[in-house]
C-alpha cells in the first residue's frame, strides 16, 4: 500500500469534515440509547467524509459509527464526532477520527480537533505529527509522576456491572499517580497520549472508530499500544493500553489486579 498517498487522502477526507463541523449547527439529537446520543452534525460529517473516501478510494470499504459499513478487509474507520456529549454541550474536547486498518493492524490516521486547531497525522513507517511538527511520547519512568488518563465510565444496560473493573482500577491508581483524567474522547486522549501530555491512557473499550486511528498515531509517536491483557492491541481488541515504557510493569500489575 502506498501509505504515504492514502494518508494525504485521509487528511483531504478530515477537511472536508472539519468544513461540516464550522458551518451547521448542533440541530436535533438521534437517541442512540441511554444518554447516548448523535447530532446532525455527527450524519453530515459521516456523509460527506464517506462519500469523498469512496470516491477517491473505492477500492477501501469504509466503516462509519452512526450508519456503519464494511467490517472486514483493508477499510477506513471513522468517527464524525468522537465526544459528542463534549460537542453538545459545549465542550472543545471533540475530534474527527479517521483511521486506516490493513492486514488487521492499524497502519494510519488523521484526528482532528476542529475547536483547538490541532490536527494528528500519523502512517506506519512515517512518524506521526501535530500540525506538521513530529511528536514523541511521554519517556516517564516513575509513576507518581505519571498523568494517567482513563476512558470514559459506560452507560446503558448492565453499566453497573460493565464499570466495576473501571471503578476498581481507578480505586487502585489514584493512591499511586500524580493525577487522573478523564476527558470524555477516546481520540483526543490517544492523540495526547502520543504527544506526550498524557504518560498513559487506559480504555476499556475498544469501538474501531474511536481508536484505530490514535492507536497509529500513537505507535509512530512511539508509545507502546496493548490490549487489557498485555498483548499486541489489534482491531478485535477488548480495550486500549498506551503506556510509556517506563512505567508500563507497574500499571499493568494495577490493571491486572483491578480485573482480577
Amino acid at each position: 500500500m502506498d501509505l504515504a498517498k492514502l494518508l494525504k487522502v485521509a487528511e483531504a477526507a478530515v477537511a472536508r469534515g472539519r468544513v461540516v463541523t464550522q458551518s451547521q449547527a448542533v440541530g436535533e439529537l438521534t437517541s442512540k440509547g441511554d444518554r447516548d446520543m448523535a447530532s446532525e452534525v455527527d450524519f453530515a460529517v459521516e456523509r460527506e467524509v464517506r462519500a469523498f473516501l469512496e470516491r477517491e478510494t473505492p477500492e477501501i470499504g469504509v466503516l462509519g459509527e452512526e450508519e456503519g459499513g464494511a467490517t472486514d478487509g483493508t477499510r477506513w474507520v471513522l468517527d464524525p464526532v468522537d465526544g459528542t456529549v463534549n460537542f453538545i454541550h459545549g465542550v472543545p474536547l471533540w475530534a474527527i477520527s479517521l483511521g486506516l486498518i490493513h492486514e488487521g493492524r492499524a497502519v494510519a490516521g488523521v484526528i482532528d480537533h476542529p475547536a483547538l486547531g490541532t490536527t494528528y497525522v500519523a502512517a506506519e513507517g512515517l512518524g506521526a505529527t501535530c500540525n506538521g511538527k513530529p511528536i514523541r511520547g511521554s519517556e516517564c519512568t516513575d509513576l507518581t509522576e505519571a498523568l494517567v488518563a482513563v476512558g470514559d465510565y459506560a452507560v446503558g444496560p448492565n453499566a453497573d456491572a460493565v464499570n466495576a473493573d473501571r471503578i476498581a482500577l481507578t480505586q487502585r491508581l489514584y493512591p499511586r499517580v500524580q493525577r487522573l483524567r478523564m476527558i470524555g474522547t477516546a481520540a483526543t486522549a490517544l492523540t495526547w497520549t502520543a504527544n506526550g501530555f498524557f504518560d498513559a491512557l487506559i480504555m476499556f473499550s475498544n469501538k474501531p472508530w474511536d481508536t484505530m486511528a490514535g492507536v497509529a498515531i500513537c505507535r509512530e509517536a512511539g508509545v507502546t499500544v496493548l490490549d487489557l491483557d498485555g498483548t499486541e492491541h489489534a482491531p478485535e481488541s477488548r480495550g486500549v493500553f498506551a503506556v510509556a515504557d517506563g512505567i508500563r510493569e507497574p500499571l499493568q500489575e494495577l490493571l491486572r489486579a483491578a480485573r482480577s
